[in-house]
């Protein structure tokens, strides 16, 4: 049994249908499972609770850790703790190896650059330190021989179907379609890696049923060469037909926004990794694994397509378009 902890959001649903590739028993953990592939099982669990984490876990041979929480440090530092030391434990009893689909909010800032595995651990903010707490909580029961494990992390996402789960989806792929100005975090002109979320559902599959993988950490593939903000923008709406309007959002019109919108608020501690090259290295994974991330422009493309074709070509100027050539890396 394959069993994925808090299913429902986009990486465990597309991990879900990956694993089908693997074996066809998939068991499915949250408050409310909804089914993905024919065959799998459903169980409804509160992963804050021990004992229904227990049961969840039992029989499993790999757990997937793929939980969230709202953005919000409070429901972090109350929630992930006690969800990490109920998975771990219950792990070590039914002997099942772990993994992790974790975030890169515990880097220091000065390896934003060039972000690999080897990056150093020292989180500038109150999340971030969070995230540093429950992978370092995963990393001593390893090395106490106690568990098996690793944890994958990703930058941030973008992807179909993503929803609210990524900025670049909501700040600029649904502002350009519905004719407004895209919004930029920090500076337009620094790179910003992005993994597309089928990539990262299938490598963290990947890495689950491989043998030589364990008790290391490893970063989800992602495109090389990412865009700067003005590329990723020029390029969208290129793929659009719109006009690539936009305005880039500094610190101080966050925290601005922070005094009334509570989202916002909770970003202003992260504005650090939108004001630098923001560079995401998954080299080791695609040699392992002999794998090539879906480039930047067939990403955007493919979003178009199952999203936005309904508005290609429908809003602009298809001179001015037509003068524009994007800058299609990765």
């Amino acid at each position: 049994m394959q069993t994925i902890l808090g299913s429902g959001g986009i990486i465990s649903h597309g991990l879900a249908s990956e694993l089908a590739r693997y074996t066809d028993e998939i068991r499915l953990v949250s408050r409310n499972p909804v089914r993905v592939n024919p065959h799998d099982t459903l169980f409804p669990a509160d992963l804050t609770l021990r004992e229904p984490v227990m049961l969840a876990v039992r029989d499993s041979y790999t757990v997937y850790l793929t939980a969230g929480f709202p953005y919000s440090y409070k429901a972090w530092k109350t929630n992930w703790p006690v969800v990490m030391r109920n998975v771990i434990d219950a792990c070590i009893l039914h002997d099942a190896k772990l993994v992790f689909f974790d975030n890169i909010y515990m880097y220091d800032p000065s390896d934003m650059d060039n972000i690999t595995e080897k990056a150093h651990i020292n989180p500038q903010s109150r999340k971030g330190k969070v995230r540093k707490e429950i992978a370092q909580m995963i990393i001593d029961e390893v090395e106490k021989g106690r568990l098996t494990a690793l944890i994958a992390r990703a930058p941030d996402f973008y992807g179909p179907g993503n929803g609210k789960a990524s900025i670049l989806t909501e700040a600029v792929f649904k502002n350009l379609a519905q004719g407004k100005k895209a919004n930029w975090l920090g500076s337009a002109d620094c790179r910003h890696s992005f993994i597309y979320t089928p990539d990262a559902a299938r490598a963290t599959a990947m890495l689950g049923n491989a043998d030589d993988v364990w008790n290391q950490l490893w970063h989800l593939p992602t495109a090389p060469d990412p865009l700067t903000g003005k590329e990723w923008i020029e390029t969208i709406a290129y793929e659009m037909g719109v006009e690539p309007r936009y305005q880039a959002i500094n610190s101080y019109i966050v925290k601005t926004m922070g005094i009334f919108i509570p989202f916002m608020r909770e970003l202003d501690e992260m504005m650090y990794q939108y004001d630098r090259d923001y560079i995401f290295d998954s080299s080791k994974f695609m040699k392992r694994f002999n794998y090539i991330p879906t480039s930047y422009i067939e990403g955007i493309r493919n979003i178009i397509e199952l999203n936005y074709s309904h508005i290609k070509y429908g809003s602009a100027d298809l001179d001015y378009i037509a003068q524009f050539t994007p800058p299609a890396k990765g």
